[in-house]
């Protein structure tokens, strides 16, 4: 006999677990899951991801997605030469900063998101304190944490539903360390009304992502953030591509265990493999019916209801 929680009580762990993902819970290499042909064994998740596809495919939600900016890696950008200790990498996960120093004070109003591909978009510019704000969720100095001494505006490159773009960003000082953290200055499009709703059927065999961490440079390796229970074999992702988006079924096998299981819900990196790049493809959750978050949960400007 098994006990679960309900999808309810998820959100109450999260602190805990999110704390314990970025200090290495569960390992920093991420569990990888190959898209599978899903037309070949079609199940309950399998006619869910259609269905999304369906939806979303020439619609005029992913015409307006396509024509946006919309990130789809982290907004904070380790310095490239890596961290100096295991402490330094903990505070970057835990987003645990102390400012010691000015930061300017001044900058433009506007900031150019640039694609590789072409094409350019105008946005507001975040100043350097509110980003500095969004950057870090913590100020303990007792903890492992990163010491800001400064920043400067300049750019990053990210990946995005567009494809690799060159975005504001500011480059903030770290105390120790030759090169900056970057963090992104400008907050993404709107995002445009789902064209089908998350799933209603209870119970399901599918669960929400969490959020998408990383594109490869390639394009054909997606990192999810995926939810599992404490009494199973961890989180499953697969893909159904098309050729305008791709879904992505978040399932948890085994589970087959007595007793009660503890209400704790963990996360876990999950590697899709998918069968060509991603291109310019949405990547979609089957169960909300909307395209996957990006980044940190706590970055303000990525409004997924």
């Amino acid at each position: 006999m098994r006990t679960y929680t309900t999808r309810t009580t998820t959100r109450l762990a999260l602190t805990l677990t999110t704390a314990l993902f970025a200090t290495g819970c569960g390992g920093d290499k991420a569990e990888s899951s190959t898209a599978p042909d899903l037309k070949v064994s079609p199940s309950p998740s399998a006619g869910r991801a259609q269905e999304v596809a369906d939806a979303w495919d020439g619609s005029e939600a992913a015409k307006v997605w396509r024509s946006g900016y919309h990130p789809m890696g982290e907004p904070a950008q380790a310095p490239g030469n890596g961290f100096h200790s295991d402490a330094d990498k903990e505070a970057f996960g835990l987003q645990n900063y102390v400012l010691k120093g000015q930061l300017p004070t001044t900058a433009p109003e506007k900031g150019q998101v640039k694609w590789a591909g072409g094409g350019s978009l105008t946005f507001p510019l975040l100043d350097a304190r509110r980003t500095y704000t969004t950057l870090g969720r913590n100020s303990s100095p007792e903890a492992p944490h990163l010491t800001v001494t400064g920043a400067k505006l300049g750019e990053m490159a990210i990946t995005t539903g567009r494809g690799p773009a060159t975005v504001p960003a500011w480059l903030f000082t770290l105390e120790g360390y030759d090169e900056p953290l970057k963090r992104v200055a400008v907050n993404p499009s709107k995002l445009p009304k789902s064209p089908i709703g998350q799933l209603r059927e209870s119970p399901t065999e599918l669960y929400e992502l969490q959020r998408m961490v990383d594109v490869s440079e390639d394009g054909r390796t997606v990192t999810v953030v995926a939810q599992h229970g404490t009494c199973d074999d961890g989180p499953r992702v697969q893909a159904l591509e098309t050729d305008g988006s791709v879904v992505l079924s978040a399932t948890v096998a085994g589970g087959n265990y007595d007793g009660a299981c503890a209400a704790v819900m963990l996360e876990k990196k999950v590697k899709v493999t998918l069968d060509r790049p991603l291109g310019n493809r949405i990547v979609l959750d089957a169960y909300m019916g909307r395209p996957v978050p990006y980044g940190e949960q706590s970055w303000p400007s990525a409004s997924w209801s």
